[in-house]
């Protein structure tokens, strides 16, 4: 897994609230601008990067994303990057350089989550899901 998604930008969302969360975890997610449930947030795959993904995988589920689906999220949300998104996309730029203000809130997705409690591959929705990230935040523009 950590193969796949290095040098790639990750969508990271989180879907769990914050009762009963360790402090480490707690401030890992705030490292990560997921604050509240349904947040979205741009993160590049560095290796201190993917370290705090894994960190608050009971927390979040993640992937990669093209660059389509990047430009239709921040037209969706009336946000107008100040370079390109490509640049993003490549880990060339951050979303601050860009003027984007992380974290994206998002709508709670249509038909719900499946299970907070179990991971992407148990029939949940934690963890790790690859290319299926498109699908979930197409269901909570």
């Amino acid at each position: 897994m950590a193969a796949t998604v290095e040098n790639k930008l990750l969508a990271v969302v989180r879907v769990r609230g914050t009762n009963n969360v360790r402090e480490s975890i707690s401030h890992t997610l705030d490292r990560l601008n997921l604050k509240r449930i349904n947040n979205l947030s741009f993160v590049f795959g560095t290796k201190s990067n993917l370290g705090m993904v894994r960190k608050c995988n009971d927390y979040i589920t993640y992937g990669e994303v093209p660059q389509d689906l990047v430009e239709k999220l921040l037209a969706k949300k009336g946000l107008k990057p100040t370079g390109s998104v490509s640049e993003l996309v490549s880990g060339k730029k951050t979303p601050k350089d860009l003027g984007i203000k992380m974290p994206l809130h998002m709508k709670p997705p249509r038909r719900g989550y499946r299970d907070i409690k179990a991971g992407f591959n148990a029939g949940g929705d934690l963890g790790y899901r690859g290319e299926k990230i498109m699908e979930l935040v197409k269901r909570m523009m």
